[in-house]
């Protein structure tokens, strides 16, 4: 099947979608980029199967360097003849290959990603145009980048997102062969992830928009049912069904839907930064930043700091987030999202020097403050109390992650107790 509702990209549904798509695709030299773990995996070979039923060439690509700059560009240059690049990976092999081929079909773009600069965003020109196609088959969830205009890319200061409409895929794959071996932990964090993104401009732009709005609060809805299901199957030992699986990748992906964001300011993206440059600082997942973050990050907000957002549209999403679940979480935002996250397992531990978050502080005000606008009017001394209140100071930098397989829990104590023993949980699939 497919589904034109995602914007630019066509979503694909299973063998059939693809082999309806690339019916349609010019057919030649196709380049598959796959994730060094995803060699062997089903959804490769599947994948590769239909390229080749459909008379394309297939070449082969196992990226295992650093993604950066140059990395990019030595892709390009591989993948110059291909007439279709594929990727089949998570969110950093997709974004290494829009980026490869962007740089390969725009020389200017392939400039603009050497260029040096302080600023953590690279927004390309308009202008910046691509010719070849590219078809993206994720195979985690959270990120989204198979339905998204920007990518990460690593440079000396970190990471940098690099922000151009011709990075959007022409087609995502969506099949769940592509997530059958995804440990439920990281389902789990993928879940949150597009939760954090989709609440993220509601509550972070004061303006009252009724249908963007609406288009918010359900999905935020829906994906907290979605989570509360994988908590479900998780905490009792049994898999993840491939419908349940479908159903997270789907709308995981179609949280960077430009219909959830018309109108809203592009600049409500602060907890994103913060949480992204811990992440890289402290060397820890990306979610158990975001996780640590949060409860922080929503206190201000509802503490009346109009830079982070609105207090009065963070409760109404709230309430509808609780009202998507068959137990009680905590009416305040902040208790209830630290309390979520306990019942989902999802580690929100960080510990680290007093110094250590000073400098990162430093480098994310320097990367997208200082005069900048992704900050908005945070100052150095607003993110590094925001870093303080968010991880727990020691002498000696350290991380607790998230548990590393799914062994029952310690017993929970604060705002998780009360539901720890809640009723059977529904399917929300149908919801």
């Amino acid at each position: 099947m497919n589904l034109p509702w995602s914007g630019r990209t066509r979503l694909l549904l299973g063998p059939d979608g693809l082999a309806d798509w690339l019916s349609y695709a010019p057919v030649g030299r196709a380049s598959v980029l796959v994730d060094p773990a995803l060699t062997g995996a089903r959804i490769t070979g599947l994948v590769e199967d239909g390229l080749a039923r459909a008379g394309h060439l297939v070449r082969r690509l196992v990226p295992e360097g650093p993604g950066d700059a140059a990395e990019v560009l030595d892709l390009a240059a591989r993948t110059a003849r291909s007439e279709l690049i594929v990727a089949i990976g998570g969110g950093t092999c997709v974004d290494r290959a829009k980026l490869a081929l962007l740089a390969g079909d725009s020389p200017a773009a392939a400039q603009a990603l050497t260029t040096r600069t302080r600023c953590g965003l690279l927004a390309l020109d308009q202008a910046v145009r691509r010719v070849r196609p590219l078809l993206a088959v994720p195979t985690t969830v959270g990120p989204g980048s198979e339905l998204s205009r920007v990518a990460c890319m690593p440079h000396r200061q970190g990471k940098r997102l690099v922000s151009a409409e011709a990075l959007t895929p022409d087609a995502a794959l969506l099949d769940p062969a592509a997530t059958e071996t995804l440990p439920a932990e990281l389902m789990a964090e993928g879940v949150l992830e597009a939760l954090f993104r989709t609440v993220t401009p509601y509550a972070g732009d004061h303006k009252e928009l009724p249908v963007e709005d609406a288009f918010c609060e359900a999905a935020a809805t829906q994906l907290a049912g979605l989570g509360h299901r994988v908590a479900e199957l998780r905490a009792a030992g049994r898999p993840l069904d491939a419908g349940l699986r479908l159903d997270v990748a789907r709308l995981s992906g179609l949280t960077h839907a430009p219909w959830m964001r018309l109108g809203r300011s592009p600049f409500t993206t602060e907890g994103w930064i913060i949480a992204n440059e811990l992440s890289t600082a402290l060397g820890i997942r990306k979610m158990t930043a975001v996780a640590a973050l949060l409860p922080h990050l929503w206190r201000a907000v509802l503490d009346g700091d109009e830079r982070y957002g609105s207090a009065e549209r963070l409760h109404r999403i709230w309430q509808r987030i609780r009202e998507g679940l068959p137990y009680g979480l905590p009416a305040d935002p902040a208790d209830g999202i630290a309390a979520l996250v306990d019942a989902w397992r999802i580690g929100r531990h960080v510990s680290a020097d007093p110094a250590r978050l000073a400098a990162v502080a430093r480098q994310t005000t320097r990367a997208w403050g200082a005069g900048l606008p992704m900050l908005g009017g945070l100052l150095t001394a607003d993110v590094e109390a925001l870093l303080v209140r968010t991880c727990t100071t020691t002498r000696t930098t350290r991380t607790t992650a998230a548990p590393a397989s799914d062994a029952p829990a310690a017993p929970r104590t604060g705002p998780a107790a009360q539901y720890a023993t809640a009723r059977p949980l529904t399917d929300f699939r149908a919801a």
